[in-house]
């Protein structure tokens, strides 16, 4: 049998204790280079979710705004929902790094309040729009440039196949290169495809449903940089399921990826938060 020496027992015993005291009382330890930053940066966004209809009013708003203050929770938004339109002034809106039309429809803002909405977007302000969005403000021209097309009808809800394009924007890349969905789909005047100034994010396949009235180039999201802000639309969402069931979470991504485009996080929509590195190194005494 082979006694082990007494001073190597005692070396190797202090040694086990060190590194048991590395893992499990780090804040003990001393910590050499390297804290990479853990905030994530979506924390500094504040957005304005506006609601409010005075045309056909969709029952999925409340689902809508449940997913996006869950989104707001995970991701340290600061979210204010509204559907009163003297929100918009400029002195308010200067507060906030994009506003979302969620699901509106009809005339729901006063000429002085598109004057402040403009004077927004012109200071570098972000807008998002989801679904009905583009069946608002017909009347006012430069929302419509804003936004890229309106509603301009839609059959009866069905399941079709959406393809993505070619952009590597945040608010596609979680989606594969074609993807079958139920929702209601629209058509749109003018065709978004035409605008040089408007990338498509995504596109409908006509001949996978019956309905569509734009033949092979049928965008149903896509976004542009617009009078020295930034425009974001989708055409995804009239159903109440798409913002409540996880089925649908590469739709739920999609849109959070959106609004955080059009606040200004481009480089940060969809990353994972960072993660503090710590080298640990020995106390050394003599």
């Amino acid at each position: 049998m082979i006694n082990s020496h007494p001073k190597f027992t005692i070396l190797s015993f202090g040694i086990l204790l060190f590194l048991l005291g590395c893992q499990l009382l780090p804040s003990q330890a001393q910590s050499e280079s390297s804290t990479i930053d853990t905030a994530d940066r979506a924390a500094k966004i504040s957005i304005l979710v506006f609601t409010k209809t005075e045309g056909f009013r969709h029952s999925s708003i409340e689902s809508a705004k449940t997913l996006l203050q869950t989104k707001a929770n995970s991701r340290d938004w600061a979210v204010t929902f509204t559907e009163d339109s003297d929100q918009f002034n400029e002195s308010n809106l200067a507060q906030f790094n994009a506003v979302v039309f969620l699901l509106t429809s009809g005339d729901v803002l006063s000429s002085s309040q598109q004057d402040a909405f403009e004077n927004y977007i012109r200071s570098g302000g972000g807008y998002a729009g989801i679904h009905s969005a583009s069946d608002t403000e017909y009347d006012w021209p430069w929302y419509g440039d804003l936004l890229g097309a309106y509603f301009d009808g839609h059959p009866p809800i069905q399941t079709a196949i959406v393809e993505k394009s070619d952009s590597d924007h945040p608010s596609n890349v979680m989606f594969p290169a074609s993807w079958e969905i139920r929702d209601e789909w629209y058509n749109f005047q003018p065709n978004p495809a035409v605008n040089q100034n408007i990338t498509v994010l995504l596109w409908l396949d006509e001949n996978s449903y019956n309905g569509g009235e734009m033949g092979a180039d049928h965008p149903i999201a896509w976004y542009q940089e617009f009078d020295g802000g930034r425009s974001w639309y989708t055409g995804f969402g009239h159903r109440d399921e798409l913002y409540s069931d996880n089925e649908f979470k590469i739709f739920q991504d999609h849109i959070v990826a959106g609004i955080e485009w059009a606040a200004g996080l481009e480089d940060e929509a969809g990353l994972p938060l960072q993660l503090t590195i710590f080298s640990y190194l020995p106390t050394v005494t003599n």
